[in-house]
C-alpha cells in the first residue's frame, strides 16, 4: 500500500516577505507600516472563514497620480476571488456576496460614488459595506413573489480606493492607507498586467495553500492587541495571521496597527490643499527665516494677488495642510512664543505635489524602493505581547508623539531612547 507523501510545510513569514517585496517593486507606499498592513490584509482574504470581522482596506489619496489604482491592481492580482468594479448597484453587490464563497469586493474611485455629486444615492451600498464588516449581519429584503422575507449575506472582505476621505463609517472599520504622489527620486517598475499579474497571482495561490490548512488555528487565535474597541476588531485578523507566520511579522503587524490607527486625519478640499502648498512655498521663498509664525503666514497669504485665503484661519490652515503631514509647532520667535511652521516641514510635500519652481539638477539614479527592516533591538522581546488577547495585563504605551498612551495600546519602543525634537537654533516647545 502506497502512502501519499506529506506536503512540505509552508514558511508563512517567507511567503509574506516575498509578497511585500513584490508590491514594493511596483508602487511606493507612504511607510513600511502601510506596506506591511496591505500584505497582511491581502493574506487575510484567504482565511475569511476564520474571522469574526472582515476588515476593509481604504486606499485614499489627496490628489490624482498617487498610485492608489496601481495598488488596487496589485491587491486584485494577489487576493482571494477578486470582484473589482468602478460602478455597481447595491443589488448587484448583494447578489455577488451572497454565496458560499464570497468574493473580495474591490471598489475603485469611491469618491465618484460617495462624493457630494452622488447626493446620498449610495446609502444602500454604504450600509452593505458597514454591515459586511461583521459576521451574521445579513440584509433583509421582502420578496413579493414568494411573500417571504429574504436574508442576504453581507460578510465579505472589501477594499476601496479613491481621492479624499471615504465615508467615516467605512474608514472606522478599515485599515486606512494614505497614499502620496511619487517624488522624482522614487522609482518603480512599470506594471504590465499580462506579464506581471500571473506572477503576483501565483503568490496568492501559495497564500491560499498555506492558510486554508490553518483555519482551525486562526479561529482559535486570541492575539494580544495593541489597539482597542473597533480598531481591535478590524486588526485582529491581521495580527492573528502575523502570529501564525512568525518571524518579524508579529511585531510588524502590531507596529502597523498602532501607527495607522493613529494616522487618521481630517480631510479638506483637494484643490485648495495643493493651491495652499504652492502659496506657502511662495511665502517662504520671500522670507529670510527658516520658520514663520502662523499669523504671519496667514497675513502673507491674504495679501497675495487674487488670494482665495481672505477668510483663512489658523484652524483652517492646519486642516488643509494636515493631509500632507505638515503640522504647526509651538516655538520661540524674537517676538515671543507662538504657533508656527518650519520651512523643512513643507519640503517633502512641495517635492511631491507642487510643480518645481527651479529646474532640477541631474544626479545619481535612484534604486527602486526597498522597505526598511524593523529595528531588532527594539522589537525582539515578544513576551511583551504574549499569546492571548486577554491573558496578560497591558501597560501604558507611547503614542506617536512619545507621550504615555492609554492602557492596551502597547507598541515597541527602543529601550533607553528618548525622542527629541529640535530644529536648528529654534527650541520646539510642543507639537500641535
Amino acid at each position: 500500500m502506497t502512502t501519499r507523501p506529506k506536503r512540505a510545510a509552508v514558511n508563512g513569514a517567507e511567503l509574506l516577505d516575498r509578497l511585500r517585496a513584490t508590491i514594493a517593486l511596483y508602487v511606493i507606499l507612504p511607510s513600511t507600516e502601510a506596506l506591511d498592513a496591505v500584505v497582511l490584509w491581502i493574506a487575510a482574504t484567504y482565511a475569511l472563514p476564520a474571522w469574526a470581522c472582515a476588515p476593509r482596506l481604504v486606499i485614499r489619496a489627496p490628489e490624482k497620480r498617487c498610485g492608489k489604482s496601481r495598488l488596487l491592481d496589485l491587491v486584485e492580482a494577489a487576493c482571494h476571488n477578486p470582484l473589482i468594479t468602478v460602478n455597481a448597484s447595491p443589488a448587484a453587490v448583494y447578489r455577488s456576496i451572497g454565496s458560499d464563497n464570497p468574493p473580495t469586493v474591490l471598489l475603485d474611485e469611491y469618491d465618484t460614488i460617495f462624493g457630494p455629486a452622488a447626493a446620498g444615492s449610495a446609502e444602500d451600498l454604504r450600509g452593505l459595506l458597514n454591515a459586511g464588516h461583521q459576521r451574521n449581519r445579513p440584509a433583509l429584503r421582502y420578496d413579493a413573489n414568494s411573500q417571504r422575507v429574504e436574508q442576504i449575506p453581507t460578510f465579505a472582505m472589501a477594499a476601496l480606493a479613491g481621492i479624499g476621505a471615504a465615508p467615516d463609517t467605512i474608514e472606522d472599520r478599515a485599515v486606512v492607507v494614505h497614499m502620496r504622489r511619487r517624488a522624482g527620486r522614487e522609482k518603480v517598475k512599470p506594471w504590465r498586467i499580462m506579464r506581471d499579474r500571473p506572477m503576483v497571482a501565483a503568490i496568492g495561490a501559495e497564500l491560499s495553500q498555506w492558510l486554508l490548512g490553518s483555519l482551525d488555528v486562526l479561529r482559535a487565535a486570541e492575539p494580544v492587541m495593541p489597539v482597542e474597541d473597533r480598531a481591535a476588531d478590524t486588526w485582529e485578523p491581521l495580527i492573528a495571521l502575523a502570529d501564525l507566520a512568525g518571524g518579524d511579522w508579529p511585531i510588524r503587524a502590531r507596529t502597523s496597527a498602532v501607527t495607522l490607527t493613529g494616522a487618521k486625519e481630517e480631510q479638506g478640499a483637494t484643490s485648495d490643499r495643493v493651491r495652499l502648498l504652492t502659496d506657502c512655498r511662495t511665502v517662504f521663498t520671500g522670507a529670510d527665516a527658516e520658520a514663520l509664525p502662523t499669523a504671519h503666514i496667514i497675513e502673507r497669504l491674504r495679501a497675495m494677488d487674487e488670494s482665495p485665503w481672505t477668510d483663512l484661519t489658523p484652524h483652517r490652515l492646519g486642516s488643509l495642510l494636515r493631509e500632507f503631514e505638515v503640522k504647526s509647532t509651538t516655538m520661540r520667535f524674537p517676538t515671543g512664543q507662538a504657533k508656527g511652521y518650519t520651512r523643512s516641514a513643507f519640503t517633502d510635500a512641495w517635492d511631491r505635489y507642487c510643480h518645481p519652481d527651479v529646474p532640477q539638477t541631474p544626479g545619481e539614479a535612484y534604486q527602486p524602493y526597498q522597505p526598511s527592516q524593523t529595528s531588532s533591538d527594539a522589537v525582539r522581546d515578544l513576551d511583551r505581547y504574549g499569546s492571548k488577547r486577554t491573558a496578560q495585563d497591558s501597560v501604558p504605551a507611547l503614542t506617536s508623539t512619545a507621550t504615555l498612551g492609554t492602557d492596551g495600546t502597547d507598541t515597541p519602543h527602543p529601550q533607553g531612547h528618548t525622542p527629541t525634537n529640535t530644529h536648528g537654533h529654534l527650541r520646539l516647545v510642543s507639537p500641535s
